[in-house]
């Protein structure tokens, strides 16, 4: 044997699971196709969010939360549906979701501070939901952002797998088989891959230079998703979504291609929920991009007012923050939309400087580089925070204008579709903005908005008062195209409440674990249909935990 367990993949689910396993004496061997730079994945890259429970953070905040009320959302937002038959799509998913919810609600934050993680004060309100008690959406704030943004969450994982001895790391392996024997997983089999330096994110040779064979007693697959290949995506899209967009940008890089999901379903593992996905509609084209088509996506405030392509309001609950599947659907299902592949938000500086956060870690140096003071200027400033102010001056998708006139201009020259007529927005903004002037209004939105701004946390960071878009004091009136970024695969390999990855008739399969998003972020789908946010690295947390304390006690 070359180690006592073998993982694939050098991402965050794949380090807690070998963090586990060092803890318990075992010797780990990582596989990873990419070169020691993107050791920690796709998490380096994130925000960095983590949903939590009732937390210290929540409470100082005034923020009410309980176990009651998040597995109330998580169900509502999951909607699981897959349950009937021998072998339902969603029985472990659901299992997994609530022993989530129970870990976020106890001792997920303990456990993560011991790692070596610290949490900002900031606590927001992601995915706020599809407007019903029952329904989708987080009822209160729940996500925590760490100092350090994903690196903050990532790199503790990572410094101990660079620093001991009984890991090895074998970057620029690439699998393209489990080895099986008498029935049982024992190794993989792959290929060597030419030695790239390439920094972290960027797309890499796949020159093959030679071969390898590893042995160990179980492999942990923990290989992501399917984000970085939009062909995947589209064979995957579901039709109750609509039509897939012809035009996307990536969210992940380009490696990010769900190919060991297909090498694994090829070996008779079983991969259920296929179809569940989760891509953003606030997307923006990086004007400084490091992978292929990469795109940021708008972590935005509940000011900004969005159209469709045809300059028509979104109907609810198409409102910044809320829905992110529910708009998808409208965007990609609406059938004179369906020819258009974004859509716009319409705000003015104002809005701007304080509800515009973009996702990565890259994007926000005050929190990723743990400057507090520099977090208080960029956050309660007079100013934009510098990597928003960057991409309205140079991204491709925006249009900064003085008058409503001069900005629908720009944005029918943008897209070159002609689209836009100037009275037609006039109208919908002055129907908007005669909303704000009273505490109270019957526009969904604008109830939204001053709800947000009675929690404290939105007050302080995320959202403006109400005021009309129209007002020139709050110029320049800006316009954002957005397009659907690809993102995060919901459904994965079927796997038990030890991580053992199961067979198609419902058995473990000797041998083998899988973790993080290549496992649906536990038993192929442990969100069901929708995400609260803060889940997804969560979901890497707890599935590379689990799977790591099992293989211990076994190997």
């Amino acid at each position: 044997m070359d180690a006592d367990v073998i993982i694939i993949g050098a991402g965050l689910a794949g380090l807690v699971a070998t963090n586990e396993l060092v803890r318990a004496g075992k010797r780990v061997i990582i596989v990873e196709q990419e070169n020691a730079a993107n050791l920690g994945g796709q998490a380096f890259w994130s925000f960095g969010g983590i949903f939590l429970v009732d937390s210290p953070m929540q409470r100082r905040l005034g923020v009410k939360d309980s176990l009651d009320l998040a597995w109330q959302d998580w169900q509502g937002s999951a909607g699981w549906d897959r349950l009937d038959g021998a072998h339902p799509e969603d029985e472990w998913a659901q299992k997994w979701g609530r022993a989530y919810v129970e870990f976020a609600a106890g001792e997920k934050r303990s456990w993560l501070q011991q790692q070596g993680v610290r949490f900002t004060p900031v606590v927001g309100w992601a995915e706020r939901g599809s407007l019903s008690a029952g329904g989708h959406g987080n009822s209160v704030p729940r996500f925590h952002v760490p100092w350090g943004t994903g690196t903050g969450i990532s790199e503790p994982f990572a410094d101990r797998a660079r620093e001991t001895d009984a890991v090895d790391l074998r970057f620029r392996h690439r699998v393209d088989e489990l080895v099986f024997t008498d029935g049982a997983v024992t190794g993989v089999r792959g290929a060597v891959l030419a030695p790239d330096d390439s920094p972290r994110g960027v797309s890499s040779s796949r020159e093959v230079v030679g071969e390898f064979e590893l042995s160990a007693q179980a492999v942990v697959i923990s290989s992501g998703g399917i984000g970085g290949d939009h062909e995947r995506v589209r064979r995957w899209w579901p039709e109750r979504l609509g039509t897939p967009p012809r035009t996307m940008v990536t969210g992940v890089p380009a490696h990010v291609d769900g190919r060991m999901l297909d090498i694994a379903a090829d070996q008779g593992v079983r991969l259920v929920n296929r179809d569940r996905m989760w891509h953003y509609t606030e997307g923006l084209q990086n004007w400084n991009p490091v992978w292929p088509g990469h795109g940021i996506r708008i972590l935005p405030g509940p000011s900004s007012m969005w159209l469709d392509a045809r300059g028509r309001r979104l109907p609810l609950p198409g409102l910044p923050g809320y829905d992110t599947l529910g708009t998808l659907k409208i965007l990609r299902s609406t059938p004179d939309l369906v020819e258009y592949d974004y859509s716009w938000f319409v705000l003015d500086q104002t809005i701007i400087k304080k509800e515009f956060a973009l996702s990565g870690s890259e994007q926000n140096p005050d929190i990723t580089d743990r400057d507090l003071a520099l977090l208080l200027r960029t956050r309660l400033g007079r100013a934009a925070p510098g990597p928003v102010e960057d991409f309205k001056r140079e991204g491709a998708d925006f249009v900064v204008a003085d008058t409503l006139a001069e900005l629908v201009r720009g944005m029918n020259a943008l897209t070159g579709d002609d689209l836009l007529d100037e009275d037609s927005i006039r109208r919908q903004l002055e129907a908007r903005d005669r909303e704000v002037v009273n505490p109270y209004s019957k526009d969904a939105q604008t109830i939204g908005i001053q709800n947000s701004r009675r929690f404290r946390g939105d007050r302080l960071f995320r959202t403006v008062p109400a005021h009309a878009i129209l007002d020139p004091r709050h110029g320049p009136l800006i316009a954002v195209r957005l397009w659907i970024v690809t993102r995060k695969t919901l459904g994965g390999i079927q796997t038990d409440l030890d991580g053992r990855a199961l067979n198609g008739s419902g058995m473990p399969v000797p041998g083998l674990y899988a973790a993080g998003e290549a496992a649906g972020f536990g038993g192929g789908g442990a969100h069901g249909y929708n995400a609260l946010e803060g889940t997804f690295l969560g979901g890497c947390l707890f599935t590379g935990r689990t799977a790591g304390r099992a293989l211990a006690g076994v190997v």
